[in-house]
């Protein structure tokens, strides 16, 4: 005995140039029939979250699949599988060119395609909305849903079992040491690791390099300075752990698009004698209350 709901959309092409576009949602639970063999041109993104079963990719191997977990289907690579004796799921189709970004950053992992997962709750939720949306006559259908697969998939790298929800604490390290006028290597040195086991790290976890994750960080916090204090851009540099400020202004010319200076000119909300002491603390944002009825 199974239950099944599903439905299936053809986005437009100008809805594909938004990135992602979804192509169907489900929702099936119970002894569900087997899946396959088969081969697609497009991902899907099932989420296991009650129950068990198997997975069979193109080589053979036999995956065990113990909910909460994720299965990647990716476009032309042969599956199978199923569950034993029954599951609770639910899956999303989509598509696009953000796809290859997404796998690049590893949120979508083809080559491990059975990921287990912490907890299912927050991309069921995301499901839940794409199901929503879906119902027939919504106007905002395409994009409503084709938004709803960037939140899910951050949802689903936020619940991989494997890594922490915002970072493993190598990640929280650097970020915490990102202002200190320090290399890769000297990062590295700090917690014990060679260059290449950090850089691993990093990549496992932020999808990018060390030196690319600190820039991230150092620029973003530049950003803040330039707009909301009248600091000179020498000392600018300095607070995110630049000695140089000719070399900093061209990293920042280089990675923004425009030179510091042009940066404050546009985005610069300073009050005379300037607001260095009421910079918002980045690790404690203001919470904006909704008004007050009146």
């Amino acid at each position: 005995m199974h239950h099944t709901w599903m439905r299936y959309f053809s986005p437009a092409p100008v809805h594909h140039r938004l990135g992602l576009a979804c192509l169907g949602v489900g929702l099936q639970h119970g002894e569900l029939p087997t899946v396959g063999p088969r081969t697609l041109d497009h991902h899907v993104a099932v989420v296991v979250s009650a129950g068990g079963g198997w997975f069979r990719g193109p080589d053979g191997h036999h995956h065990t699949v113990t909910a909460p977990a994720l299965l990647w289907l990716t476009p032309g690579v042969p599956h199978h599988y199923g569950p034993d004796p029954s599951w609770d799921e639910c899956f999303v189709d989509f598509t696009g060119p953000a796809t290859a970004t997404y796998t690049e950053l590893g949120y979508i992992e083809p080559d491990r395609p059975v990921v287990p997962l912490s907890d299912a709750t927050g991309a069921r939720a995301t499901v839940g909305r794409i199901a929503r949306a879906a119902r027939r006559g919504n106007p905002l259908l395409e994009v409503e849903t084709g938004a709803a697969v960037h939140e899910l998939l951050v949802a689903l790298r936020r619940a991989r079992a494997d890594l922490a929800p915002d970072g493993d604490p190598v990640l929280h390290a650097l970020a915490r040491d990102a202002f200190q006028p320090l290399s890769v290597a000297e990062h590295a040195a700090r917690h014990g690791m060679t260059p290449a086991e950090l850089r691993a790290a990093v990549r496992r976890g932020a999808g990018r390099s060390p030196k690319d994750y600190l820039l991230g960080i150092r620029l973003g916090r530049a950003k803040e300075l330039l707009a909301a204090t009248e600091l000179p851009v020498a000392a600018v540099a300095r607070r995110v752990g630049y000695d140089d400020p000719a070399y900093f202004s061209r990293l920042f010319t280089r990675r923004v698009g425009m030179a510091p200076v042009r940066f404050r000119e546009q985005q610069g909300r300073t009050l005379p004698g300037g607001w260095s002491d009421r910079i918002p603390d980045p690790d404690d944002p203001p919470m904006i209350e909704p008004p007050h009825a009146t």
